[in-house]
């Protein structure tokens, strides 16, 4: 009684090559060309004759694997830098490119798989939207413009804003209005010269955050002298004057 066994259809001697290398969990890199080349070949004395072109691919591919292990088993070969040649460096190179391009083909089939089950929703855009046109159409404004043309029109602008600045009334400085009170800075030289009883009226000046407050300070310890609150004193003409409550 005659067995009928189904082999695994694979596209090409590299498809079932990458196969075998899956199956035996082997590096692709490192192939052991015995075990490989006899597995690869019971899988070829298995196959239907009938398709000489395809047969012909692998029987083409058995010879290159023969020939690799009959190098293997010779001594090694060096290229010109004295490293060693080896004879399975070629199926290797070609395994790896087939294998990437068999990699993008299943990606592109399930891509295409999924594609066919997506749907998109027909565009609704109202009327309104569709009918609307922008206000300024800037390709006829910008129409024969250039780079050299808009810089002379922005170095025009320029122009124009300096020509508007008055050149003396620019330099004036900003006069703001500074509320300095002189009954509070009269308040404020009483209880200085109390804590200090015998003050310098230098110092006190010097603590004034501004000319107006230094002028309404100076006032205030006038307006005190008149009225007796406070007594000042020079020992000597040009020397500090002191405060006294």
């Amino acid at each position: 009684m005659d067995l009928a066994v189904k082999l695994e259809v694979f596209e090409g001697p590299l498809d079932l090559l990458l196969h075998l290398i899956d199956k035996n969990k082997v590096d692709i890199y490192d192939i052991p060309i015995v075990e490989i080349t006899k597995q690869y070949m019971e899988y070829v004395d298995a196959m239907d004759k009938d398709d000489l072109n395809l047969v012909s691919e692998f029987l083409v591919m058995a010879a290159t694997l023969v020939d690799i292990k009959c190098k293997m088993l010779l001594p090694k070969e060096v290229n010109e830098e004295g490293e060693e040649i080896d004879p399975r460096e070629e199926l290797v190179a070609k395994l790896i490119e087939y294998k990437m391009y068999k990699y993008a083909a299943i990606e592109l089939r399930d891509r295409q798989l999924y594609a066919g089950k997506s749907l998109y929703k027909e565009p609704t855009i109202p009327d309104e939207v569709l009918k609307y046109r922008p206000p300024v159409n800037l390709d006829e404004i910008l129409e024969g413009m250039d780079l050299k043309k808009l810089n002379e029109v922005f170095q025009m602008v320029l122009k124009r804003q300096v020509d508007k600045i008055d050149p003396i009334r620019s330099k004036f400085g900003k006069i703001e209005m500074e509320e300095v009170s002189l009954t509070d800075k009269i308040d404020y030289v009483k209880h200085y010269t109390r804590e200090r009883r015998n003050c310098s009226f230098k110092q006190m000046l010097e603590t004034q955050k501004s000319k107006m407050n230094v002028i309404v300070t100076f006032l205030a310890v006038l307006e005190l002298i008149k009225n007796g609150v406070i007594t000042v004193r020079q020992e000597r003409t040009f020397d500090d004057i002191y405060i006294s409550a």
